[in-house]
């Protein structure tokens, strides 16, 4: 895990949105690279986290947007974004994951400000758990995060069972997520606002790593043209690009991320 989650206005605790996301962090192999190209495509600015010299929280307007931390070579793993959710006991969730079929590949493990750990469903998504103080800054995440998630996955109604479970979606308790079901696609709601989508037609098995069951992580920009000719400029590719709309970019280091001007309500 690579850095800590971050903060909804007014919320200090995991434990006030649980089963929602509440941060998006990077493991790459080089993090003054990482710091490079980013910084380029979308004028962050990074400061260093408490958990070491290998991490750095990314700012946008000074306002915390993500993590980065040179941890995939250590725990040999993909590069890759993941975003993590917000829990009420990570170990109760990790065996909760362990017993659904789901894999736990790091923790959880004690940080400065709670536990954390790095899991995948079974299909192979990967995704992180979170329980202890969100990092203060980002505000407002349910309805004006910079960043979102979508779960591409094999089948969507079966993929929102597992997390239901893992998560307590949809489980009475005051304050869980609430689930609700958009032709295709599984939406989830904290506190009314759409946080998440869970979309089927993932292959498991294909040989494009992108069409494979993963966690898309999406960044809200103003000109998603401008993202794509500097992402380019420094080294990063484009898998795919509706002009004007959403491009899905790799970082030179292979990291998969988009950039949209849509949001989780469309």
């Amino acid at each position: 895990m690579n850095t800590q989650p971050a903060a909804t206005k007014g919320v200090t605790s995991s434990d006030a949105v649980f089963g929602a996301p509440c941060w998006v962090s990077l493991m790459t192999r080089d993090l003054r690279a990482a710091q490079a190209f980013y910084g380029a495509v979308f004028g962050w600015k990074f400061r260093p986290a408490r958990l070491g010299e290998e991490f750095s929280v990314a700012l946008a307007a000074g306002k915390p947007v993500a993590g980065i931390g040179a941890l995939a070579t250590a725990l040999q793993v993909a590069v890759a974004w993941t975003p993590y959710f917000a829990v009420r006991n990570a170990d109760e969730t990790a065996a909760r994951i362990r017993e659904r079929s789901g894999t736990v590949a790091v923790g959880p493990v004690s940080l400065v400000l709670g536990r954390g750990a790095l899991a995948a469903d079974r299909d192979g998504a990967v995704f992180g758990i979170w329980e202890g103080q969100l990092l203060s800054g980002w505000e407002n995440w349910r309805d004006a995060a910079p960043a979102w998630v979508r779960l591409q996955t094999r089948d969507a109604f079966e993929a929102a069972i597992f997390y239901g479970e893992v998560l307590e979606w949809a489980s009475g308790r005051p304050g869980c997520c609430d689930v609700e079901y958009e032709e295709d696609d599984v939406v989830l709601r904290s506190g009314g606002h759409v946080v998440a989508r869970l979309s089927s037609g993932a292959l498991e098995a294909a040989p494009d790593p992108t069409i494979r069951p993963r966690w898309q992580v999406h960044f809200s920009v103003a000109d998603v043209d401008a993202c794509v000719r500097t992402a380019l400029e420094h080294g990063g590719s484009v898998v795919d690009h509706q002009p004007g709309v959403r491009a899905t970019l790799r970082d030179p280091d292979g990291g998969l991320f988009t950039v949209t001007t849509l949001t989780l309500a469309e």
